[in-house]
């Protein structure tokens, strides 16, 4: 196939992912209501139990939710796939005169028009607590948004694989949220690393949530970069390299069936 033919293909059915949307609204529950839950819960009922010196806890928490947000985006992934391959669509799929890397790459970049409303949700809800940049430029901003735009594309490849492993949606659900729901807690999404007992501390510095939590908050909020931000996207590359064939591998063994 051309590469406009993958460009076409690919096209369609990332248009046939996003209609299914509408159609099933409860899959907008991630995007929309679980963030703004977790937001306020955090906000208004731990927040004034934590401590972050030199901020208001709104300003340190909204990127770590950000983060925590993006992430997960890719479960629609995980579960478009898995019930894909349950029934039998990735077999109609292999008889269509179609590029068969279109079906993966509509998928994640599917997601990625998702992330962009869990981003407008997760902001609006932000600032209405009472979030602001802090001596923050325009470049500094967009940055930040395009560094969790590029995690939730390779968070998209992971959610892929699962689901493709996955024998129901259900079970590609449970596997996402078991894998990365602690890894999110285990970091400084919620609550500055520093605080943390020894053992728990050093794995938490070293866990690329944090990397990418204060990534964010030293373009948004105008703390010490170190290397953050770099090392961000080499996670964002490293991930990406990694599940991306692993995910398409998987897909051909499924379609080969």
């Amino acid at each position: 196939m051309s590469v406009s033919t993958t460009v076409e293909d690919t096209t369609v059915l990332a248009k046939r992912n996003l209609l299914r949307i509408p159609r099933q609204p409860d899959l907008l529950i991630a995007y929309t209501i679980q963030p703004v839950m977790f937001v306020l819960l955090f906000v208004y009922v731990f927040g004034g139990a934590i401590q972050t010196p030199g901020f208001d806890y709104v300003d340190f928490l909204m990127p770590g939710i950000i983060v925590q947000s993006i992430a997960f985006g890719g479960f629609v992934t995980a579960l478009g796939l898995s019930e894909d391959v349950k029934k039998g669509l990735i077999d109609r799929f292999r008889s269509l005169p179609m590029s068969r890397a279109a079906v993966l790459t509509a998928r994640t970049s599917s997601d990625i028009l998702l992330n962009c409303l869990s981003l407008l949700v997760l902001f609006a809800v932000g600032f209405a607590a009472g979030f602001n940049f802090i001596n923050a430029t325009a470049g500094e901003i967009a940055l930040g948004i395009a560094l969790l735009l590029f995690m939730g594309y390779a968070f998209s490849w992971i959610f892929a694989l699962v689901g493709l492993f996955s024998s129901s949606p259900e079970t590609a659900n449970s596997i996402g949220f078991t894998l990365i729901f602690p890894l999110t807690f285990a970091s400084s999404v919620f609550v500055p690393a520093e605080s943390m007992p020894d053992g728990l501390r050093q794995f938490a510095q070293a866990n690329p949530f944090t990397t990418w939590s204060d990534a964010v908050r030293s373009l948004w909020l105008d703390t010490p970069a170190n290397t953050d931000v770099w090392m961000s996207f080499v996670w964002c590359i490293v991930l990406t390299a990694i599940f991306a064939p692993l995910a398409v591998a998987r897909y051909r063994k499924v379609a080969a069936h």
